[in-house]
């Protein structure tokens, strides 16, 4: 070994014996709760006995360690009777999917549209349980049924938003030609 090697074997030797190393307490440390998983245009089917139940489209979708999703770009549901025929929809601008509950969240511009029965609801936060096969808001509402508007706040009803409850009905009046929601 020549002298110049030695001196920078030294020198490196002596850095690492003698360098500062500040401690860190791990309690100190943020734990990341961001997204671990990121996918496009994502389609989720659920079927029961081989039949078609729902359908769950989105632009992006992020996943979380809790098995939480969240979709920023918006959420697009679809329900389908029990012969398998399209009978509900529903869009909202961001969606949320909690995992311990089982249940989707919409929010923004919510839109349900009963295809079969002609009626639709706009809000700004609406809750689908699956399980429950059940939707509901506590926010304010506007139905459309048919040539009627109804408003209020609070509403339950079965996801497929055949039969619905209107918890505070605030008003309703009858369609003028050219309106709708």
């Amino acid at each position: 070994m020549n002298k110049a090697s030695f001196s920078f074997f030294i020198l490196v030797v002596g850095c690492l014996m003698f360098s500062c190393r500040e401690t860190i307490d791990p309690e100190s440390v943020p734990v990341y709760d961001g997204p671990i998983n990121s996918a496009v245009n994502i389609h989720i089917l659920h079927s029961d006995s081989a039949v078609h139940r729902s359908e769950v489209t989105a632009a992006r979708q992020l996943d979380f360690a809790n098995g939480n999703m969240e979709f920023p770009e918006g959420i697009a549901i679809k329900i389908f009777t029990p012969e398998g025929l399209l009978e509900t929809t529903m869009t909202a601008d961001r969606g949320y999917f909690l995992r311990d509950q089982n249940l989707y969240r919409g929010e923004g511009n919510v839109q349900i549209h009963n295809l079969i029965k002609d009626q639709r609801l706009q809000t700004e936060e609406i809750f689908w349980n699956q399980a429950q096969k059940k939707i509901y808001t506590e926010k304010f509402v506007t139905i459309q049924e048919r040539q009627t508007i109804f408003n209020g706040t609070g509403m339950e009803a079965d996801d497929t938003f055949s039969n619905y409850q209107l918890k505070k009905v605030r008003d309703s009046r009858t369609l003028l030609p050219g309106e709708g929601l």
